[in-house]
């Protein structure tokens, strides 16, 4: 079992190598925290690993060299079947959680403008000021699409990556920030995210990526892992990156005692 390299990614290395070795007699060997996109993929198709979690919208766009699309159905049929033509790679479902792009509001900017959508931004975009990370300045799946399909038009762009944007929004230097959905930080300050009301960003749902000999040696993974999505929605996620990046616990501990806590049987 092998993962990329941040926090989310630890988690879901941890727990799905337990989930399959707790409901099955297969032994699995963790290889978290291997790296990057490309280097968990090429390590992958080079048979140093079975499987791994990745997102479709990372297949679709890096691997597959697709442009990227809203359609949520059609972007996993295509990995679906442009992975096992090309790479002899067994797709198995969705997980439940969504990791894409969102916009952040604090509750009190939320409150003050009535802000839900992000369609309810474009009332008041040009008072306020947006800080989101440099790439997503510069991603057509980013700011510059985003003002199209929305006609935001923001009073000013001050670029800050990291964690440092999310100080900018509590000292109101910034009302507005890029995200991803699951990430730990929207709870520890308590954010308001904005429906993606249009659709417009990318779908990232979490997908398990396996070798096709490895399915067909040990088919009963795919049982395991297709009752193991559906507990882990965004909500669900965030609070388990939180639990790592805040309050600072092990993500082999975390994953596991989550496991526990709905008591996976399969």
């Amino acid at each position: 079992m092998g993962s990329k390299d941040f926090t989310e990614q630890e988690i879901l290395c941890y727990m799905t190598s337990h989930a399959i070795e707790n409901n099955t007699d297969i032994n699995v060997e963790e290889e978290c925290n291997l790296g990057g996109a490309q280097v968990v993929f090429s390590a992958l198709t080079n048979n140093n690993i079975d499987l791994y979690i990745d997102y479709a919208g990372t297949d679709y766009t890096d691997i597959l060299k697709h442009k990227p699309i809203s359609d949520v159905d059609k972007v996993y049929k295509t990995i679906k079947k442009e992975m096992k033509e090309k790479y002899n790679v067994e797709v198995l479902n969705q997980m439940a959680f969504n990791n894409t792009y969102a916009l952040a509001v604090t509750k009190e900017t939320a409150e003050k403008y009535n802000l839900k959508t992000i369609s309810d931004l474009t009332r008041v975009a040009n008072d306020l000021i947006i800080a989101p990370t440099l790439e997503f300045i510069n991603r057509e799946d980013g700011l510059p699409g985003l003002k199209k399909e929305y006609g935001l038009n923001f009073k000013d762009t001050i670029g800050i990556d990291g964690s440092p944007r999310y100080t900018a929004l509590q000292n109101n230097n910034a009302q507005v920030i890029d995200a991803f959905t699951t990430d730990g930080l929207l709870k520890k300050f308590n954010l308001t995210v904005l429906e993606d009301d249009k659709n417009f960003f990318p779908p990232y749902y979490a997908i398990p990526l396996v070798r096709s000999d490895t399915l067909k040696e040990y088919p009963e993974i795919e049982k395991v892992l297709n009752a193991l999505g559906p507990y882990l929605t965004d909500e669900v996620m965030q609070d388990l990156n939180y639990q790592v990046d805040e309050v600072g616990k092990n993500p082999e501990k975390v994953a596991t005692d989550f496991l526990n806590m709905i008591n996976l049987t399969v």
